[in-house]
């Protein structure tokens, strides 16, 4: 696992805000690394990657978070998963042809971006903004004012090296001056695409706030981690109906189950089928195929 995909939190000592600094770019290559995507489809996953991993670490209990956007244009979804462990996962899915110079607006029409946190205690919140904004950050930064009234900056950075980024959010029911944040912010934009990315996120920290007082604490790991499962693809095959399934084998020899996040391929054959609805296992002989 590269070191550089961690995630560090920081908190101003004289001023009521909080900072996010992550670098997710080996978790970014791991989801596209199965899939042809366009490469403004691999940017925007990118970029998609970097907010969900920002707005995961604003969590403050045990759970998951999925951001996603959906239209009407020839990328109809783009979608990323985490939860507080930062573990990430994400898919897009393309219905049309997408030029090198696609912009977020162009590539997913109109559409809308939808926030839902899904705590393991508590009840599930979704939130939903129409995309106004050019970019994503800016879309997320009115989707915090409209739905938390939280002033929130992103910085997304993408190349073909990587992808990083910085959250700066007011703390909730703190009294900070619009002037403050906004010179934190002032700050933080100059940071540059290839500084964000290469070097280790106490050096950009020290270069943008080395005037600023500000704790940085201990890093979390972000990475790649797909939920799917030989089990799981099994308990899906028991849902469908038999006669389906039968058929498949009959025609095929055999039923091939395809993990769009990762790209896994599940084979399942006529004994691996016998022994799921008997409520058993499938035949140990059978592999997953990549």
């Amino acid at each position: 696992m590269s070191v550089q995909d961690q995630l560090h939190r920081y908190l101003f000592e004289n001023v009521a805000v909080r900072g996010e600094l992550v670098n997710v770019s080996h978790t970014w290559q791991e989801i596209i690394k199965n899939h042809d995507y366009p490469v403004p489809v691999q940017t925007l996953l990118g970029e998609l990657l970097v907010a969900t991993s920002l707005l995961t670490a604003t969590l403050k209990f045990d759970g998951d978070i999925t951001v996603q956007l959906q239209g009407d244009g020839p990328l109809s979804l783009a979608v990323i998963n985490g939860n507080n462990r930062q573990e990430l996962r994400g898919v897009a899915r393309v219905k049309g042809e997408i030029p090198a110079d696609s912009t977020l607006k162009s590539m997913v029409g109109t559409g809308y971006l939808a926030i839902t946190i899904s705590p393991e205690k508590g009840e599930r919140y979704q939130g939903v903004v129409a995309l106004e904004g050019e970019t994503l950050a800016a879309c997320l930064e009115d989707y915090f004012m409209r739905s938390e009234q939280l002033p929130t900056r992103l910085f997304i950075r993408t190349s073909e090296k990587g992808a990083a980024g910085i959250l700066l959010q007011v703390l909730p029911a703190q009294d900070t001056e619009t002037e403050d944040f906004n010179h934190l912010a002032t700050l933080t934009e100059t940071v540059k695409t290839e500084e964000l990315i290469d070097l280790p996120a106490t050096d950009v920290l020290w270069r943008l706030y080395h005037q600023e007082e500000a704790t940085v604490f201990d890093p979390q790991t972000v990475s790649f981690k797909c939920t799917c499962s030989r089990e799981r693809c099994g308990e899906v095959l028991k849902t469908l109906p038999q006669h389906e399934v039968d058929e498949i084998v009959e025609e095929d020899g055999q039923v091939d189950m395809h993990c769009d996040y990762c790209g896994t391929h599940y084979v399942y054959d006529a004994v691996d089928i016998a022994a799921i609805r008997k409520g058993g296992s499938d035949s140990e002989n059978s592999e997953s195929i990549h």
